[in-house]
This record gives C-alpha cells, structure tokens and sequence, in this order.
C-alpha cells in the first residue's frame, strides 16, 4: 500500500485527542484553527484530554497537522489498548480486548468503510483478519 508511506504519522495520542475533536462535530476548518482556538473544550470522558497538547502539535508543525487533518494519518506505534480506544472514539464502538497471551486481539464488527479506516490509521505490524462472524473482524499483532 504506498499510499499510507507518505501519510503524516501521528502519534496515538495526538490520533485520539483529534478524532476526539472530530467527534464533538468539530469542521476541519475549526481543527485546523485549533492553534487561535482560545476555548479549547474541556473533557469530561473517561480519557480526561488535554486538547493544548494537539494545539501546541499545530502550533510545532502546522504542515503535518494540517495534512493529518485534511488528507489523514497512519498512528506511529499501537497498542492493543489504544486501537480499541480509537476505535471507540473514532467510530463510537466498543470492540472487545482479548487479552490472552499470544492470542491478544481487538474484536469489533465493522462495515466496509469503518474496516478501511481503521486499516488506513493502523501502524504497521498490526492485521486485520476476518472474524468467526461476518463483518466481525480481528485486530492482531503480525506474528513472526
């Protein structure tokens, strides 16, 4: 896939705290203006996001930030647990972890589009198999 080889690469964090954003229906314009944004939102989730962090991200390197915004981003290094947490924050689903040791896993039902997504923002040395049910995918590290 060349494509993902000349995405900005985010952080999984920096990933969360934007698509958080995205999901309290912030524009790409008003993202991209995150850097003048005087009222940066509180947020009262169970993540307890810091949004300075992403404006001071846009404020360092306005061209990647303004690229990850409008074009996307491959996330530079996952966890199992942060790819469930981008999952639900990004998409508002609520994968299951399977957490036993060298069957770990994300499990979630996707459609096409939630499936690419998800693909495209995924750092390498993950994959995503097709589950026992249709549209139930896992998401595992590559085994060597």
């Amino acid at each position: 896939m060349s494509e993902t080889v000349n995405k900005v690469r985010l952080s999984q964090w920096d990933a969360l705290l934007l698509e958080s954003l995205r999901g309290r229906g912030w524009s790409n314009e008003e993202l991209l203006a995150i850097t003048s944004a005087g009222e940066l939102p509180v947020d009262n989730s169970p993540f307890e996001f810091d949004y300075q962090q992403l404006a001071a991200l846009a404020g360092e390197k306005p061209e990647e930030y303004r690229q990850a915004v409008m074009e996307g981003y491959q996330i530079k290094y996952n966890t199992i647990r942060g790819i469930r947490s981008w999952i639900s924050v990004a998409l508002g689903l609520e994968p299951q972890l399977e957490l036993e040791e060298g069957k770990e896993a994300v499990e979630v039902s996707l459609n096409a589009d939630e499936k690419k997504r998800v693909e495209n923002v995924l750092s390498f040395g993950w994959v995503i198999n097709a589950g026992p049910e249709s549209g139930v995918y896992r998401i595992e590290p590559i085994q060597r």
